[in-house]
């Protein structure tokens, strides 16, 4: 019986309609009822059968792509890395030649094992050698002496894959004799700048360097924990989101005779940034371009517009980093530039490294209320460059190479693209005599000013808004003042915050994200601590609770990323002095933030605690300083003095404040003197 539940209603209401009496009623009743139930049971064997073939289908697939997944045990090495413990179970492998060749997540390698073994399906363990590592897909080649040749799989084109179709996530960890899957979706193509595919299957360690394969059983991808955050643990924490990743197996294919040979890959570099906070729909203009780089040597200067890459059209800033994420050191790309509505076409080289970048530094730090010719100077750094040319507080600040200068940020940018060492031409005005000064950089001073700091505002500018004062900015819905509670919405967690109750929208003012040790914190003991601090420097404290009391989840992560969002469109904030601070796993959680969002994040300030994952790059358009206070152990040699030293190593200012001996949070010097640092955080 085909009838469809269209023909379920008609037939009742015809039943119901026509007339009816006694046993006949309770006749045709019966009879419906019947039918209806007929209907019912037809539906439900057919969702049986179809989930049936659909179970059968994915367990054909499983069967067909078993043969090449292996087991992979690993012995020795280290328990942990970048503050993640390794797992010591089996992992799992890939086939991907006859020869005795496979392919696995460099996950499952981070801890250096002193031995592999691998597990063959039909039971045989031999031992392997690791031949190479793809750091760009975060990939490892093994190698065995199987004595025969392996199976192989069936390899999925990419051109066909499309998102929707059925995708099986398959490992070996459970049993060595049997493969352990899970089904779900292709959820989307590109991701990762282009190095991956993405399921909503669980993928997590236990089929990490596993095969996805679509509903016949050819290999879509090998399983890894990627994610756009570099890093060697970077993406495990998404493991069992629904958010997945494989890399392409297509990808995998062109790039291992390279492997074969041992030569490790990395991730190819241009040494260019482009503007714009927005990569998605910023336009794709050079905003900077490190000196000797690929970029710099292929011609690329600040302002050009790039309109082809790799022979694609060039739109957007995303498109860019797209297809640099796609290659490798080494590779060349054609690049495509109009300057002065003229097209330049030339070639550049990506390389692995880059000496790090280290932002110039004049001496000085700007009032905060832009004056109408330039860029007043509030405090001039001793014996610094604008010391040594002359410079002093009240001077402004009028051009930078000949170009007129408007406004404080856009000064603290300009002044950073160029490195120390580097000579600047600066327009001087005092009163009303203007003058030019030649200034060569220097670097930027990591212990705090010697004085007590002046007013970041002149009189004049306090005077113009006053009568602004305790009010938002016109038109901006939602501002409140004092202590307040936020609520984001996607997030349960409980967050507290304070505004100056004196809030000025014509003054920009600085963030503070406090994120607490294990066991949360007492909101109007902290407020106490900060309210003063707050209402002197112009600052605007949020102070969220994790979601659980003993430990910060990594993907609180995102939780800060939208407070700070939140607190910048209610509020006038100051972009140079937004600092996530924290203490002891807060503090390690703080770096995890900051490392993570270089495009909001100006400052970490940590007291006793280490940083999570491997310091960042350091980016002409997006400085970061660093802020550590910890015991004198720890701080001298312990694993918080060698971070401090490798982000030094990155050109990246770290002031460090001795705690003495034992463990404890900043008492109110302290507290004191880290304002006063934040204080100093739009220096140029």
């Amino acid at each position: 019986m085909n009838a469809g539940r269209g023909d379920q209603s008609h037939l009742v209401r015809t039943l119901r309609e026509r007339p009816a009496h006694g046993c006949c009623r309770t006749l045709v009743c019966g009879l419906a009822m019947g039918i209806i139930a007929c209907l019912a049971a037809a539906r439900q064997a057919a969702a049986d059968d179809t989930a049936a073939e659909e179970q059968a289908a994915f367990a054909a697939a499983v069967a067909r792509v078993a043969p090449s997944v292996v087991q992979i045990e690993t012995v020795g090495g280290k328990e942990q890395v970048e503050g993640v413990l390794l797992g010591t179970g089996p992992t799992t492998g890939l086939i991907v030649d006859s020869d005795g060749y496979i392919i696995s997540s460099a996950f499952n390698f981070i801890g250096k094992p002193a031995s592999i073994v691998v597990r063959l399906p039909g039971g045989t363990r031999k031992a392997a050698r690791l031949v190479a590592t793809d750091h760009a897909r975060m990939l490892v080649l093994l190698k065995i002496d199987a004595g025969r040749p392996l199976p192989t799989c069936a390899i999925a084109a990419r051109a066909g894959m499309h998102v929707g179709q059925w995708a099986i996530a398959v490992g070996r960890t459970f049993q060595g004799d049997r493969p352990n899957m899970a089904v779900g979706v292709l959820s989307a193509l590109d991701r990762v700048w282009g190095r991956a595919i993405q399921t909503d299957a669980a993928v997590s360690p236990n089929n990490y360097g596993g095969p996805l394969v679509d509903i016949h059983g050819r290999v879509m991808g090998v399983l890894a924990p990627l994610s756009p955050q570099a890093g060697e643990v970077a993406g495990v924490d998404l493991y069992d989101s629904g958010i997945g990743f494989a890399v392409p197996a297509e990808d995998i294919q062109r790039v291992l005779p390279r492997l074969k040979k041992g030569e490790d890959l990395q991730p190819g570099l241009a040494g260019m940034s482009i503007k714009g906070a927005n990569q998605f729909t910023a336009p794709p203009i050079v905003a900077a371009c490190r000196t000797n780089s690929p970029a710099a040597v292929a011609g690329i200067k600040v302002g050009d517009r790039i309109v082809e890459l790799g022979g694609r059209a060039i739109t957007r800033a995303i498109q860019i980093r797209d297809e640099f994420g796609r290659r490798y050191s080494g590779d060349k790309v054609s690049i495509t530039v109009v300057r002065d509505n003229k097209e330049t076409r030339s070639e550049l080289q990506l390389v692995a490294t880059l000496e790090p970048f280290q932002h110039g530094f004049l001496g000085v730090l700007p009032m905060r209320g832009d004056a109408e010719k330039g860029v007043a100077v509030r405090y001039v750094y001793p014996k610094s460059p604008a010391a040594a040319a002359g410079i002093v507080a009240d001077d402004i600040l009028t051009s930078l190479g000949g170009e007129p200068v408007r406004e404080r940020g856009e000064l603290i940018q300009a002044i950073g693209m160029f490195e120390p060492g580097s000579e600047v031409e600066l327009g001087v005005l005092r009163g009303d005599a203007r003058r030019t000064v030649k200034v060569t950089l220097g670097t930027i001073p990591e212990e705090l000013p010697p004085d007590e700091l002046p007013a970041a505002w002149q009189q004049s500018q306090a005077s113009a808004t006053k009568t602004t004062q305790g009010r938002g900015q016109a038109g901006t819905p939602g501002q409140q003042f004092g202590a307040m509670r936020l609520k984001i919405a996607e997030y349960d967690n409980k967050v507290w915050a304070y505004v100056p109750a004196g809030y000025d929208p014509a003054r920009a003012y600085g963030v503070v994200v406090w994120l607490h040790a294990p066991g949360g914190y007492d909101w109007k003991e902290l407020l106490a601590r900060w309210q003063p601090l707050c209402d002197r420097h112009d600052l605007i404290l949020v102070a969220p609770k994790s979601s659980e009391a003993a430990r910060w989840m990594p993907e609180e992560a995102g939780l800060v990323d939208r407070l700070l969002m939140h607190v910048g469109a209610t509020y006038h904030i100051d972009p140079a002095r937004v600092v996530v601070h924290g203490y002891e796993g807060g503090g390690a959680m703080a770096f995890l933030t900051a490392f993570r969002n270089r495009q909001m994040i100006r400052a970490v300030a940590a007291v006793q605690a280490t940083p999570v994952g491997a310091a960042p790059e350091n980016d002409p358009l997006h400085r970061l300083a660093v802020y550590l206070a910890a015991g004198d152990k720890t701080l001298a040699d312990g694993p918080i003095g060698k971070a401090a030293a490798a982000m030094r190593r990155m050109k990246i200012p770290v002031t460090t404040k001795s705690l003495g001996q034992g463990t404890r949070y900043l008492n109110a010097d302290e507290l004191s003197q880290l304002a006063r640092w934040i204080d100093m955080l739009d220096r140029i």
